[in-house]
């Protein structure tokens, strides 16, 4: 029960510390002895409202630890929050304030290196593991520890203020903000079946990234990411088969897409198109295109698809938009020609990144070349796929075995 709280609720809980203590190390040790209490307390009669025993606990926690601190300090310090009454643990009202979009804008103050600016969100704020975020930024895990602490001692020695900055520093923090809430999203959609540690945060994507399309109503970017989170989640109903097996974009029915998801997102849509597009607005254009296909009678639209990615190398040329670009190039020119530009990748982060195994899996797999797609098969397999995509994986090599 405990891992469900922390998978729903533990930014928001760490969230809430970072703002109410100004120390993030603090919040983090404090949760963690929360949910070690948690372990006995629990075991007969867990609370009402688990998540905001947490928040309580963590709080007198690390209330403690500062008064443990200020003896050495003669610093006065607030008195505990009291133990919670029957009633308040019986009460559906939520303890947690949502302090996750104000942690994120601290998070990515100028003064932390912007290399350390997302892996740091996205540690506090979404729950991301080190080895989680060091996959996604394809870099080693020591590396990635190294940047966090690096940030969380400037975060300290700065002074960084814990509050959402004035409009006029808005921007100076924006591509950060941004391309954290892009990472997080996609370890959220990765999920097809939405059942893994992450994906409750897909759906509450809508909420930040309405919140903060409405504070920055001319930022073209912002825009835009509002609008590819929508047509992403408004095709999450026909991401999984009845067998609870991962569908391919190009096979998913479009009648059981989300209309009004995908209203919502060309309405964000139509706020950038009139503008100069940058990598996020094409992103945008890309899953539009895709949206505005009406069924499987349809054809898919990849001749078009791999002209917007052709556009989009010109301004975010990594390896990730590259293999989504692969994807489009095996279908248009054929899948050798695709498993070529993929193996042309040298980057030794690949190696931990699931999408690229599952790529040369499909497109090996569709050259005939049985033995490589095998090994890629289990090379994608030690990187702990979820149900919908391991599915996905057998299926495919199954079909090099016959």
């Amino acid at each position: 029960m405990i891992e469900a709280v922390l998978r729903a609720d533990g930014g928001r809980i760490t969230a809430a510390l970072a703002a109410r203590f100004r120390d993030l190390d603090l919040a983090e040790e404090a949760l963690a002895e929360a949910c070690a209490r948690a372990l006995s307390a629990w075991a007969d009669a867990p609370p009402a409202n688990p998540a905001g025993w947490l928040y309580r606990v963590a709080t007198r926690v690390a209330l403690d630890s500062l008064r443990r601190s200020a003896v050495r300090h003669a610093t006065a310090l607030p008195e505990p929050e009291p133990e919670p009454t029957v009633e308040e643990l019986m009460t559906a009202t939520p303890l947690i304030p949502d302090e996750r979009l104000r942690l994120i804008f601290v998070c990515c103050h100028p003064a932390i290196h912007p290399d350390a600016r997302a892996a740091l969100t996205l540690r506090l704020v979404c729950g991301l593991s080190a080895q989680e975020i060091a996959r996604g930024f394809l870099i080693a895990e020591p590396a990635l520890l190294q940047r966090l602490t690096r940030a969380k001692r400037k975060i300290a020695d700065a002074g960084v203020p814990f509050e959402v900055p004035g409009p006029d520093h808005w921007g100076e923090r924006l591509d950060a903000v941004l391309s954290t809430l892009e990472v997080a999203y996609a370890h959220a959609h990765a999920d097809g079946a939405g059942t893994g540690r992450h994906a409750g945060y897909a759906e509450e994507m809508l909420g930040i990234t309405a919140a903060l399309a409405a504070m920055l109503p001319t930022e073209s970017e912002v825009q835009a990411l509002a609008a590819t989170v929508r047509f992403a989640e408004a095709r999450r109903p026909a991401r999984v088969d009845a067998e609870g097996m991962m569908v391919p974009l190009a096979d998913q029915d479009p009648i059981q897409w989300d209309a009004q998801l995908i209203t919502e997102g060309r309405r964000y849509l139509a706020g950038v198109l009139n503008r100069a597009l940058g990598a996020r607005g094409i992103q945008a254009l890309i899953h539009a295109e895709w949206c505005a296909r009406a069924s499987l009678a349809d054809p898919a639209p990849w001749p078009a698809i791999l002209t917007l990615y052709d556009a989009l190398l010109a301004c975010r040329d990594d390896p990730v938009t590259r293999l989504n670009r692969a994807v489009a190039l095996a279908e248009v020119r054929g899948p050798a020609i695709a498993l070529e530009e993929v193996d042309a990748l040298n980057h030794a982060g690949l190696a931990g990144y699931l999408p690229y195994h599952a790529l040369r899996v499909d497109l090996l797999a569709r050259l005939g070349l049985t033995d490589a797609a095998r090994r890629a098969y289990d090379a994608a397999l030690a990187l702990a796929p979820a149900g919908a995509e391991r599915r996905w994986l057998d299926r495919r090599r199954s079909k090099c075995m016959d």
